[in-house]
């Protein structure tokens, strides 16, 4: 990338590792779900049924996100380059690639079980949508933008980045690309 002003966001593997291990623990869970579900009846769940389909929520669920958590440990790329340009997000499974500040409307901020996401609220979303590599992806993507109204959304989880400093440096830079397209305006 030639611009000088980028902020480029490494991948954190020491989070990555600890995501991934939690996956793994959570695939333990679902099979041990499936195999003996009759051992975790209690007065909450009573149905052998609810537990063996619990169980094979979280071999999926989490199957899924341990897959591309495994991935994202050896991608040798920037998680996160934010340029004069736009964005480059390799943040996650569900990465959008580059976004330029032009298709960028606003930033806002959700937060789902106790994470956090900067969600880039885009003009087409589904240019987004549509880029994702396979259909698991962009029912995904589908999926945040009928819940969120945007099917862009970016957790420093994953990144060598504080989710503060990340939410601050993002408003800066769209702000200042605002700020240059008034100028050019008038």
């Amino acid at each position: 990338m030639n611009d000088k002003s980028a902020v480029e966001i490494q991948l954190s593997k020491s989070k990555l590792t600890l995501m991934f291990l939690g996956s793994i623990i959570f695939v333990g869970l679902g099979i041990w779900f499936l195999i003996d579900p009759t051992r975790f009846i209690s007065p909450f769940h009573r149905s052998t049924s609810f537990i063996f389909i619990a169980g094979l929520a979280s071999i999926l669920f989490f199957g899924f996100v341990g897959f591309y958590l495994f991935k994202k440990l050896f991608d040798k790329n920037f998680g996160l380059v934010i340029s004069d340009d736009g964005i480059i997000d390799n943040s996650s499974g569900l990465s959008a690639g580059f976004i330029p500040w032009t298709d960028i409307e606003a930033i806002k901020e959700t937060r789902v079980a106790n994470q956090q996401f900067i969600n880039l609220v885009v003009k087409n979303p589904q240019v987004y949508i549509d880029r994702q590599t396979s259909s698991v992806k962009r029912w995904a993507m589908r999926k945040n933008y009928k819940s969120f109204d945007t099917a862009i959304g970016i957790s420093a989880n994953g990144l060598k980045y504080n989710y503060e400093d990340l939410k601050a440096l993002l408003h800066k830079k769209f702000q200042e690309y605002k700020s240059k397209t008034i100028i050019k305006q008038h």
